[in-house]
């Protein structure tokens, strides 16, 4: 059975009305109010937060943040019920907030659509990496080294990555140092002054291997430099070293 945790700012009929619906689609719904201290005490693995709030947000402002980098570095959905919505999307992204009801709902059609969303992504279980390169055919030699482990998503421009950044967050980004109009360094740059994808982890995996060229970029801080004249197998097994270090350290954490 999965489980997914709503958050109440103050105990509802309705919320609790809606986790009644969810639990007979088969979740198993953790009712916990809005408060940082019980938010944290909550271990388990979850498919979703659903949140619920009745006055202003922004009285809720810490709380909020608080849930919003737990649904970050869990990479769960929120659904909101509330009638600020405006002020919570100012807060988390669009790429977490998936669905906002705004009051009267009809309940068995709101655990519908998040039961809807939770299969959907739950089939999406490989990491998500975005691939970013000039070269059409690097594009497809590392499309076709790690697409059996993971969701690899081609960009051809540095401009196409942001874009793609803005709408969607993949879990790691492939970028390439020397390209035409925004070069590597450059978006890397573009990504950490972003708030929205600033803690995005990026590797470089490029043809670039002089030490000017090195420092430039550690400075930025990305989570690793490789070179495409490594073998692929090589390649490969840096990536799943970046995910085993990442999960231990959540699991540290």
């Amino acid at each position: 059975m999965q489980n997914i945790l709503m958050i109440m700012e103050t105990s509802s009929f309705l919320a609790r009305n809606i986790a009644e619906q969810l639990e007979e689609l088969n979740y198993n719904v953790e009712l916990v109010d809005m408060d940082i201290h019980q938010i944290s005490l909550k271990k388990d693995r979850y498919e979703a937060i659903f949140l619920y709030t009745e006055s202003d947000t922004d009285v809720k402002a810490k709380e909020l943040i608080f849930i919003r980098d737990k649904a970050i570095e869990e990479n769960l959905p929120v659904f909101y019920i509330g009638e600020d919505a405006e002020y919570l999307q100012n807060i988390m992204p669009e790429y977490v907030l998936k669905s906002v009801f705004k009051r009267p709902i009809d309940v068995k059609v709101t655990a519908k659509i998040v039961d809807k969303y939770i299969k959907d992504y739950g089939k999406q279980e490989k990491k998500k990496i975005l691939v970013v390169d000039d070269s059409g055919a690097m594009l497809r030699n590392v499309k076709g080294w790690l697409q059996d482990k993971y969701n690899v998503i081609l960009a051809n421009s540095g401009a196409m990555a942001i874009k793609y950044l803005a709408t969607d967050r993949p879990d790691l980004v492939l970028l390439d140092y020397e390209m035409p109009v925004v070069d590597g360094r450059q978006v890397l740059e573009m990504i950490r002054t972003e708030m929205d994808f600033r803690d995005v982890p990026v590797i470089f995996l490029t043809s670039k291997n002089d030490r000017e060229s090195i420092l430039k970029v550690m400075e930025l801080k990305p989570e690793g430099y490789l070179l495409k004249t490594m073998e692929p197998e090589k390649i490969v097994e840096e990536v799943d070293k970046f995910f085993t270090k990442q999960k231990m350290n959540m699991c540290k954490g």
